[in-house]
């Protein structure tokens, strides 16, 4: 029954579960099941079961199957405190793990519990409080070291989490997590070829865990190995083909590769098993974006946008879109959230003024430009523009100091700007001169730029135009 057991449940890194496996093993509770079993064996048999399969209202449930007796056990109380965990209630989960502590202050398997409640509610430092609470009583709890090794690498205290990882792995040589851990240290600390031994090593341990392949293929990606990344990710994605980041991180090498619709394929496929992770939205509206698929591209920006507001290029990318559309409101209100996110990019309050401009009066947003002139170095090409778009006036001192500007990205920038100041006043023929100067200024790395080439596409200037 073990191993069939194990099979179900290899996909599965809970604490709850792994809990329930170890009691039945500790108690000798492996054995075939069959119609005549019954009691508290068959019935923890069962919750491990249904934990595999991530029924854990169904796990729950058996636990009131059991007796009394059995039911106020210890053991029985952390495991079903480490279902409540998994099923997200972890209210239910603290409250069975501290009654567990009352009596037992230095049970290890409750303090656990905890610090995967804690973990669960974003709360950090209450999670590392539990987890060295952990390791005081227990100096070699591999798992609580490679936790506090993987919370210092998140925060990049690389020295501190490689610490954590060697005496995870000193307690026990053969934790896989703990290998890895210490190799993506390695990696970050570019020490490739230890990392890479390490990847090795797990790889040939632990050969249907997808964890050291994905680490190993992230490891050929930043050496620039791109074939050998994709050969990694590829056997990891066959080892776990719902596995969000191995499906991100496979989207980023094929990009790389600049194989950019397989890597869309593969955003797409991430975003379906986690449409509130904000990450492979990034790169799907990128992909959208620049390949003029704007309507999807608009609705990823959406909701990245919604996911990860202080992302403020969401902002840039729905605002450009809406402009595009000559949606001018929906644009101005799209630049006025990237400025309120970014407040030292002028850009964007310029862009703003302009589609306010466009969608109204030419008067509606001075009222936002005077309060934003305040913030701008009023020796700086940004303040003079800012002025200009405020009091309507000014434009000659302006062009003089864009055509002293050397900086060509600046000087093609403000150029834009400039020529759409006259396009809103109504100058064609001094506007389309502008624009076509920017054009020339070949800034391709600005987002002036870009819609400058829409601009001149409109009007069959029949300039070279952006590479989309």
């Amino acid at each position: 029954m073990y191993g069939s057991l194990t099979e179900k449940t290899k996909a599965l890194n809970s604490l709850s579960l792994r809990v329930i496996l170890a009691a039945l093993l500790v108690c000798g509770f492996i054995f075939p099941l069959n119609a005549q079993e019954s009691g508290m064996e068959s019935i923890l048999i069962n919750i491990a079961v249904k934990l595999a399969e991530r029924d854990f209202s169904a796990a729950l449930e058996l636990f009131d199957r059991l007796s009394p007796e059995d039911a106020g056990k210890t053991e029985i109380l952390v495991m079903k405190a480490g279902v409540y965990n998994s099923a997200g209630k972890t209210g239910d989960a603290k409250k069975l793990a501290n009654s567990v502590l009352s009596a037992h202050p230095e049970n290890i398997d409750a303090l656990m519990i905890l610090a995967d409640a804690a973990a669960r509610e974003n709360k950090a430092r209450e999670r590392r409080g539990f987890l060295e609470r952990v390791i005081k009583a227990d100096p070699n709890h591999a798992r609580a070291l490679v936790d506090l090794g993987n919370i210092n690498l998140g925060n990049r205290t690389l020295k501190i989490a490689g610490g954590y990882f060697d005496r995870a792995l000193a307690a026990d040589p053969s934790n896989g997590e703990a290998i890895i851990g210490r190799a993506t240290v390695y990696r970050y600390n570019n020490e490739q070829k230890k990392a890479e031994q390490l990847l090795n090593r797990a790889i040939r341990d632990f050969p249907q865990w997808a964890a050291p392949r994905h680490e190993r293929a992230r490891l050929y990606k930043s050496a620039g190995f791109y074939n050998d990344a994709l050969s990694d990710m590829n056997v990891a994605f066959e080892l776990e083909p719902v596995n969000y980041w191995i499906l991100a991180d496979r989207g980023l090498v094929l990009m790389e590769m600049n194989r950019k619709n397989e890597a869309l394929e593969n955003f797409s496929r991430a975003i379906e098993i986690d449409p509130n992770n904000f990450f492979a939205y990034v790169y799907s509206a990128g992909i959208r974006d620049e390949s003029g698929d704007y309507e999807n591209a608009e609705k990823d920006y959406l909701k990245l946008a919604r996911l990860k507001p202080e992302y403020y290029f969401a902002f840039e990318g729905l605002g450009m879109i809406r402009m595009k559309d000559k949606k001018w409101a929906q644009a101005r209100d799209a630049f006025l959230e990237a400025y309120k996110q970014a407040p030292k990019e002028y850009s964007y309050a310029l862009l703003a003024a302009i589609n306010w401009m466009r969608a109204g009066k030419l008067s509606d947003p001075k009222q936002f430009l005077a309060q934003v002139i305040k913030t701008a170095p009023r020796d700086s090409l940004e303040y003079s523009m800012l002025k200009l778009f405020h009091d309507l006036s000014g434009d000659f001192d302006v062009v003089k100091k864009i055509e002293s500007e050397r900086n060509i990205y600046k000087r093609a920038r403000m150029t834009f700007y400039l020529a759409s100041y006259y396009d809103i006043r109504g100058n064609k023929s001094l506007a389309d001169r502008y624009y076509m100067i920017v054009q020339e200024l070949d800034a391709v790395a600005t987002i002036e730029w870009r819609i400058n080439g829409w601009i001149l596409e409109e009007r069959g200037l029949g300039l070279r135009l952006n590479d989309e």
